[in-house]
């Protein structure tokens, strides 16, 4: 979903951003991570922008109908896993042109406009965004059921790899409270998710995400806290995932949780 436009975004990062070894080499591992999951599509044609408007409509309606909420709730995270899938299409044209192109995904943009889903590059990101709207709405919906950890996951990974440019430990906003609820959000999450795949990641995005509260913490205690939960969440990776890749980065947090807070 994310992950190739990670890449290409990162890549880029790495020309202009002055790096630390330390910054580098987790940027590395989550570039190589998130490399080795990317999936291949193929290419906007006429047909395929037309069966994507068939399931969008039908998604909507069903989504804004008076069905079950459950029925609802899978609808929308159906939903919102199809406009992540185009919006890696539109990265992917974008990155290799510099902007769309080609009748067919113009068409395709223009009609999910005209159905209130419009695709719009983020300036900040320079690149089209994660859509987690569905997702919330699909947990808001229905807080049980069995879309719920595709749900909890596609948001969670959405806001994560959208929240940093080349430093996932510095994060583009440093809000606290915005931090917290990630970190709500991804505690939930790998309590759901139980594919190796998925579960692995979930994981160290948590990892990570309290590494960072320890450093936006707002007084030394809380700090503390958090860095007692990022110990004890790497070492639980470490023993569950020792063939990952992302076991190469764990150091690196471990070195993080001993700086100051900034």
């Amino acid at each position: 979903m994310i992950r190739e436009a990670l890449v290409k975004s990162s890549e880029r990062a790495l020309h202009r951003v002055e790096m630390t070894p330390i910054r580098f080499a987790l940027l590395v591992v989550l570039l190589l991570c998130c490399a080795s999951f990317a999936r291949a599509h193929d290419l906007i044609t006429a047909d395929s922008a037309e069966r994507y408007l068939s399931e969008a409509q039908q998604r909507l309606d069903t989504v804004r109908s008076r069905q079950p909420a459950s029925q609802r709730a899978d609808a929308a995270t159906r939903l919102g896993r199809m406009l992540d899938e185009i919006r890696d299409l539109l990265n992917r044209d974008l990155e290799a042109h510099g902007r769309l192109q080609g009748l067919s995904t113009e068409y395709l943009v223009r009609e999910f406009k005209t159905k209130g889903l419009p695709f719009e590059i983020s300036p900040a990101l320079g690149r089209f965004p994660a859509n987690v709207t569905w997702y919330r709405e699909a947990l808001r919906l229905s807080p049980d059921g069995p879309h719920v950890a595709d749900a909890s996951f596609s948001w969670l990974q959405g806001e994560f790899y959208d929240s940093f440019d080349a430093d996932p430990l510095r994060p583009r906003q440093h809000t606290w409270a915005g931090l917290q609820e990630q970190i709500a959000l991804g505690e939930r999450t790998v309590k759901l998710v139980f594919a190796p795949p998925e579960s692995e990641e979930a994981k160290f995005i948590l990892a990570v995400l309290y590494t960072r509260a320890v450093r936006l913490a707002p007084d030394r205690k809380t700090g503390e806290q958090y860095a007692d939960r990022a110990r004890t969440s790497i070492a639980e990776f470490q023993t569950r995932y020792p063939e990952s890749l992302r076991v190469a980065a764990l150091p690196i947090l471990l070195q993080n949780l001993d700086r100051p807070r900034r």
